[in-house]
């Protein structure tokens, strides 16, 4: 049997917030382009992309940390480690609020609709970014390190 690397169920999810970092420049981009009036092929096929992510992979990346990181540090009687996840799984629920709102909007202009309100699309993706990046900071400064050193201290414990 081949021995599993401490930090290798983190891969995946560090890969998944450098692509949700991604996406979010792209989303990013997307607003401005809409804010200045005009869209074209290549942002419907942008803005379609953007909410198959946030619709499927990032939902699945959430899933991930509820059912794999959160529990272990909610284990932990670390009240600080515990009063972060708390945050996090209360952003989850936030994230998800604010994508009901801005993926219909996504869906309408990848299909070439003209019926989104440049405004309130632009309300949507300035709150969507502001919580998914304090969301992955706060994972990748606190959260995340001390989950990994909790997998490595398991698999450590194992040999």
């Amino acid at each position: 049997m081949t021995a599993v690397a401490p930090l290798q169920p983190f891969e995946a999810l560090d890969a998944c917030h450098l692509q949700i970092q991604r996406t979010l420049q792209d989303l990013t981009r997307l607003a401005r382009r809409l804010e200045t009036g005009g869209v074209n092929e290549m942002d419907r096929k942008l803005a379609g992309d953007i909410e198959s992510f946030f619709s499927n992979t990032s939902r699945e990346h959430h899933a991930e940390e509820e059912a794999h990181v959160f529990p272990q540090i909610l284990a932990s009687g670390s009240a600080k480690l515990s009063a972060a996840v708390k945050s996090l799984q209360q952003d989850h629920g936030f994230i998800e609020e604010n994508w009901i709102e801005l993926a219909p909007q996504l869906r309408a202009i990848a299909e070439g609709n003209d019926w989104v309100h440049a405004e309130e699309f632009q309300h949507n993706v300035s709150t969507f970014l502001e919580l998914l990046n304090g969301h992955i900071a706060l994972e990748e400064s606190l959260i995340y390190p001390e989950s990994k050193a909790m997998w490595a201290a398991t698999i450590a414990r194992r040999r």
